[in-house]
């Protein structure tokens, strides 16, 4: 299924919305759920943040002019959704982004979704205490291995701006590394 381009998809939403949605579905719903995932670090709360990714793409796919590729499109709303969970959560905890790291840093490790080793879990502990920008940055560069061209269509932030931001969360994630 992965030969399927934006165009096939294009045509296939001017004859049936419901089967081309949901081949977007079954073409990008895994990738876009390890994304969330990484920003979100809880596997109820990425769940959450996909369902409502797919319902914000539903309500807006039929304004989506395909300039920029279908998958930067999804990854924006995406991420954008990710963001916000963070913040609502933080919000309605009423504890701080620090004592949100260490709730993170505490689900990662007692989750049964996550099988990673001992530095899969410093490694991802160290991303937490990254900023959110940084974060999201780090995430789609190291682990998506995302353009920085892609990655400005999905932030809308200009390519310098993003390598500046990858380079300071590296330097951030290897001094954490160090001193762990």
């Amino acid at each position: 299924m992965s030969h399927i381009t934006d165009e096939d998809i294009k045509s296939l939403l001017n004859q049936d919305a419901d089967k081309a949605f949901r081949m977007i579905i079954d073409l990008y719903g895994s990738k876009l759920y390890w994304h969330i995932r990484r920003i979100v670090i809880i596997h109820d709360d990425a769940d959450d943040a996909l369902q409502n990714t797919f319902i914000n793409a539903w309500k807006n796919i039929a304004g989506f002019r395909f300039e920029s590729s279908l998958l930067t499109w999804l990854w924006s709303i995406a991420t954008n959704e990710a963001l916000t969970l963070i913040r609502k959560r933080e919000r309605q905890s009423a504890v701080s982004l620090d004592d949100l790291d260490g709730i993170f840093a505490q689900a990662l490790e007692g989750n049964s979704y996550f099988d990673g080793d001992e530095a899969s879990v410093k490694l991802q502990n160290a991303i937490l205490k990254l900023p959110d920008k940084q974060r999201t940055v780090f995430n789609m560069k190291y682990f998506d291995d995302m353009s920085y061209e892609e990655m400005s269509g999905v932030t809308g932030t200009s390519v310098g701006a993003l390598k500046a931001s990858y380079h300071h969360a590296v330097k951030k994630v290897e001094q954490y590394l160090q001193d762990n």
